[in-house]
């Protein structure tokens, strides 16, 4: 397997995996930090066909992970030029490699909400695959651009892409500092919907979606089934989000994300959840 931008927070998670499934795996990253649980790691830009060429040897699958990670680490033009042709180079590569499967990291950015400077809302809630992308930001917009590139990628080269969107992720330390700061400020969370997921079980949805899907493109939400809030959602959406219709009934810290097509094409469930209990609301915030 093939993993590129392995020294991240989810690549380091997804390389632990494979390497205690024994699976064979080389690492791309821009630079090898010596201490990558891979059987190679080649070092370059993932949007290089050469380097990338050279990471594909021998590979079976491609779990791909690399890109700037937010619209404010670097200029727009980096962002989204640097993310979308990386995606481009590496899918392009391992079709003209043999490679039949592969993964790509979307994120629930790509609503267009997390990151917006003019105000934006969910059209519904939960939302789906379905929903319609408010894009306004170039992080959002190159995850668009890879959701667009892996499935035409999967209708040129027949392969199996999926596009997992996923939510803020973190290991236990860091999911309880953002729990902290939405119990103290919840409307912060409002237009990430408080959706979070442990990197362990990112890194799960990874492997799953390298064996599990049939042929063609897929796109799917992963996240925790509940919220990263200490309190009731519907109570939650009733203060930030007042206006937006609800297509579902949200029990207790139920996240408002569609969470059943990752269960049914993937036979994914979160297994680390934040125990955080519930607690009212008091008090009223304005709706952001």
């Amino acid at each position: 397997m093939l993993v590129t931008g392995a020294g991240g927070l989810l690549g380091r998670a997804v390389l632990s995996a494979l390497a205690s499934a024994g699976r064979p795996v080389t690492a791309l990253d821009r630079t090898d930090p010596g201490d990558l649980p891979a059987d190679r790691v080649v070092v370059g830009d993932a949007g290089d066909p050469s380097v990338v060429r050279a990471a594909l040897a021998d590979v079976g699958g491609v779990i791909h992970l690399a890109a700037i990670p937010a619209p404010t680490l670097d200029t727009p033009l980096a962002v989204f030029g640097g993310n979308t042709r990386a995606t481009f180079v590496v899918l392009s590569e391992a079709a003209a490699a043999g490679v039949r499967r592969a993964v790509v990291a979307s994120s629930m950015s790509v609503l267009g909400l997390a990151w917006a400077q003019v105000p934006l809302r969910p059209v519904y809630l939960p939302v789906d695959a379905r929903h319609p992308l408010q894009v306004s930001d170039p992080y959002a917009l190159s995850k668009q651009t890879d959701e667009a590139t892996a499935a035409m990628m999967a209708r040129r080269h027949g392969m199996a892409v999926t596009a997992l969107r996923f939510p803020f992720l973190g290991g236990s330390a860091r999911l309880a500092r953002r729990a902290e700061e939405f119990a103290a400020l919840p409307r912060s969370g409002a237009l990430e919907l408080w959706a979070y997921l442990h990197t362990s079980d990112a890194a799960a949805a990874c492997l799953l979606a390298l064996s599990e899907p049939p042929a063609g493109a897929h796109v799917l939400f992963v996240a925790a089934p509940e919220t990263l809030a200490p309190y009731p959602t519907e109570e939650l959406l009733a203060a930030f989000l007042p206006t937006v219709p609800l297509r579902a009934r949200f029990p207790g810290r139920a996240v408002p994300v569609a969470l059943e097509p990752a269960r049914r094409v993937l036979g994914f469930t979160a297994a680390h959840l934040m125990p955080l209990g519930s607690q009212p609301l008091n008090g009223r915030e304005e709706p952001v």
